[in-house]
C-alpha cells in the first residue's frame, strides 16, 4: 500500500478520524519549570509487568517457523546483550530476539504478536542512548541487522534505497567512487544502522551544515503494526499531501518498523578546510561559534571538546592536542575551492579576535582524517580518566545561550563536586557533558542524578530542549511534561494512537501512557551505568 498523493489518504484519514475530537493544530507554551506540574501517566521499564510465561513457548515456536531456528535466540545469556542500549540504566530482557532477512519475515513476525497479544519492538545496532529499543515489558524484539543490504544507488537522481540493517558508513564508503556520501555523520557511524538513524533523526558534526537525518530522508517502507506495509514518499523530491515522511523520521519506533529507505546522497565537496582554534577560555570559544554564524559563514562543522576531555583523547591517539588549552573547537569549511580559503580566513581573523592563542589547520587529507577521528572517538576513550561510571546527557540550547549553559555545567560541576568533561556539536548548541561518577557509591549515584537533572531543566529554561538528537526513549519521560503542555502531549498521543493503536509495538516509550503514575519531574534511575559513544 502506497501512502503518498492521493492515495495517501488512508493513514491521513485514520490520523484525523481516530477519535474525532481533533482540534486545529495550536502549539501551547511549555510549562515554566518553576511552577508544580501535574502527574502524569508514566511506565518505567521495570514498572511494567512482563509478558505471561504461558505466552513465550508458542511465540517462540512461531518465530523459529518464520525465520527458522538460527534466526532466533532465547537463552538467558543471549537475551542478556539485548536488555538495553547504550543507556544502561533502564535494562530488561525480551523474551526472545527474532533476526528477520526481509520485509515479509517482520510482516509475519507482526501478525504473529498481534495473534499472541504480545508486545514487539525493533533494534538496530543498539547504539541509541535514550533508552529506545529497551523491551519494555518483554516480547518480542525484531533485530534488523541482517537486512543489510543496499539495494539501489542511483548518482543521476542522488538517491539510494537501502534496507533497515545497513551500517551508516558502508553507504558512504560505497558511495566513494562515484564522488558521493550520506551526509548525516553521528559518531557511531561505524555501528549505528540507518533504520536506527530513522528512528531518532540522527545528527552528527556534519549536520550543522547539511542536516539532520530527515532532511536526507525521501521516502520508507514501513511494517504497521498491524501487519500491513505501507510506502511514503520516494525517488521523488516532493510528494503531495502530508509529509508522513517526516512524521516518521524521530518517531523512535512507535509508529511502526521501518524495513527500507530511500536516502538522499550528496555530491563530495570539491574542498575543505579545517582548522583548530585552541583556546583560554570556554567563553572564548563559545563565543566564537556565535561570531562564526552571525558573520553568515555557514561551517560544515563547528565541534568543542574542552580540557577534561582533551586529556583523555590525547592518550589515546597522540594527535598533539594542547593539554593546557581550556578548550579546542574543531571549524570546517567545504565547497567549492574558489573562495573556501577566503571563508577560512574569515573564520581564522573572528576565532583570534575572541582571544584563540593559536590557530592549526589541516594541511593534508590525512591530517584532517586523524583530527575527525579523534574527535569521533572521544567517548570511547572516557575510561583513560580513571572513573569507573560516567553518564552522558543530550541537551541542546539556542546558539547564543551556550556560554550561559556552560556557565551552569561547570556550576553544577562545582556545586555537586563531580568531574564534568564536554565534547558536543557546538554550531548547533547541542551539548554533551560527561558526569563522571563510581556507581558504588550511592552517594556519587544520587549527586550525577540531581546534576543531570539541573542541567537538563536549565536548558528548557533557556529556551532549548532536553534531547538534540538521542531521543526521549524510556530516559527522558519525566521531562516531557515540562516541554509540553497536558493539550500538546495529549494530540502527540493520538497521532501515535492513528499508527499504533494497541500500543504493542514499541509501548511505553517517548511518550506518557496509560498506567502506574509517576509524578513527573523526578527521575527514577535504578543503576547509573556507562554510556556508549555519542
Amino acid at each position: 500500500m502506497r501512502l503518498d498523493s492521493g492515495s495517501g489518504r488512508s493513514l491521513a484519514v485514520a490520523a484525523l478520524e481516530y477519535n474525532t475530537a481533533f482540534r486545529p493544530a495550536t502549539r501551547s507554551p511549555p510549562m515554566p519549570t518553576d511552577t508544580a506540574t501535574p502527574t502524569v501517566s508514566f511506565h518505567h521499564a521495570n514498572d511494567i509487568p512482563r509478558v505471561d510465561a504461558g505466552k513465550v513457548p508458542p511465540i517462540i515456536e512461531r518465530m523459529k517457523a518464520i525465520v527458522g531456528a538460527d534466526g532466533v535466540l532465547t537463552h538467558k545469556a543471549e537475551l542478556a546483550v539485548y536488555e538495553c542500549d547504550g543507556f544502561t540504566v533502564e535494562k530488561n530482557k525480551p523474551d526472545v530476539v527474532v533476526f528477520p532477512t526481509s520485509t515479509e519475515h517482520v510482516v509475519q513476525i507482526v501478525k504473529a504478536c498481534n495473534e499472541l497479544d504480545v508486545p514487539f519492538m525493533a533494534r538496530g545496532a543498539g547504539t541509541s542512548l535514550a533508552g529506545g529499543c529497551v523491551p519494555v515489558g518483554g516480547g518480542v524484539m525484531i533485530a534488523l541487522s541482517r537486512m543489510k543490504k543496499i539495494l539501489e544507488v542511483n548518482v543521476r537522481d542522488r538517491y539510494a534505497v537501502v534496507e533497515a540493517g545497513v551500517v551508516n558508513v558502508w553507504l558512504t564508503n560505497q558511495l566513494k567512487p562515484h564522488g558521493y556520501h550520506y551526509a548525516p555523520d553521528p559518531s557511531s557511524q561505524g555501528a549505528c544502522t540507518i533504520g536506527g538513524n530513522v528512528a531518532t533523526n540522527s545528527g552528527g558534526p556534519h549536520t550543522l551544515k547539511y542536516g539532520v537525518t530527515v532532511n536526507h530522508v525521501i521516502g520508507v517502507e514501513m511494517v504497521l503494526p498491524d501487519g500491513r506495509v505501507v510506502i511514503t514518499g520516494g525517488p521523488c523530491e516532493d510528494s503531495p499531501g502530508y509529509d508522513l515522511t517526516g512524521t516518521i523520521v524521530g518517531s523512535e519506533g512507535t509508529f511502526g518498523i521501518v524495513t527500507k529507505t530511500w536516502v538522499r546522497i550528496t555530491r563530495n565537496p570539491e574542498a575543505y578546510r579545517t582548522l583548530l582554534g585552541v583556546f583560554g577560555s570556554i567563553d572564548d570559544a563559545v563565543n566564537t561559534i556565535s561570531e562564526i554564524v552571525a558573520a553568515g559563514i555557514v561551517p560544515a562543522a563547528l565541534e568543542l571538546l574542552d580540557q577534561t576531555i582533551l586529556g583523555a583523547v590525547e592518550a589515546a591517539f597522540k594527535f598533539g592536542f594542547p593539554l593546557d588549552a581550556a578548550a579546542v573547537l574543531i571549524m570546517e569549511v567545504d565547497g567549492l575551492a574558489a573562495g573556501l580559503q577566503e571563508e577560512a580566513d574569515r573564520i581564522e581573523a573572528i576565532a583570534k579576535r575572541n582571544s584563540a592563542r593559536e590557530v592549526r589547520k589541516a594541511n593534508t587529507e590525512s591530517e584532517r582524517l586523524a583530527l575527525w577521528k579523534a574527535r569521533k572517538q572521544a567517548f570511547g576513550t572516557i575510561g583513560r580518566l580513571g572513573y569507573p561510571s560516567y553518564c552522558t546527557q543530550d541537551g541542546v540550547v539556542p546558539r547564543t545561550k551556550l556560554p550561559d549553559i556552560m556557565k551552569h555545567i561547570q556550576a553544577t560541576s562545582a556545586k555537586y563536586g563531580i568531574a564534568i568533561a564536554n565534547v558536543f556539536h557546538a554550531g548547533d548548541g547541542n551539548i554533551h557533558p560527561i558526569l563522571m561518577f563510581d556507581e558504588r557509591d550511592p552517594v556519587q549515584v544520587e549527586k550525577v542524578l540531581h546534576a543531570s537533572t539541573d542541567i537538563l531543566e536549565e536548558c528548557i529554561r533557556l529556551g532549548g530542549s532536553v534531547t538534540g538528537e538521542h531521543g526521549i526513549g524510556v530516559e527522558k519521560l519525566d521531562f516531557m511534561p515540562k516541554l509540553f503542555s497536558p493539550d500538546d502531549l495529549a494530540f502527540m498521543v493520538r497521532l501515535r494512537t492513528a499508527f499504533n493503536p494497541s500500543n504493542r509495538c514499541s509501548p511505553n516509550k517517548m511518550l506518557p501512557t496509560a498506567g502506574a503514575c509517576v509524578e513527573a519531574g523526578h527521575v527514577h534511575q535504578v543503576k547509573p551505568g556507562r554510556r556508549a559513544a555519542v
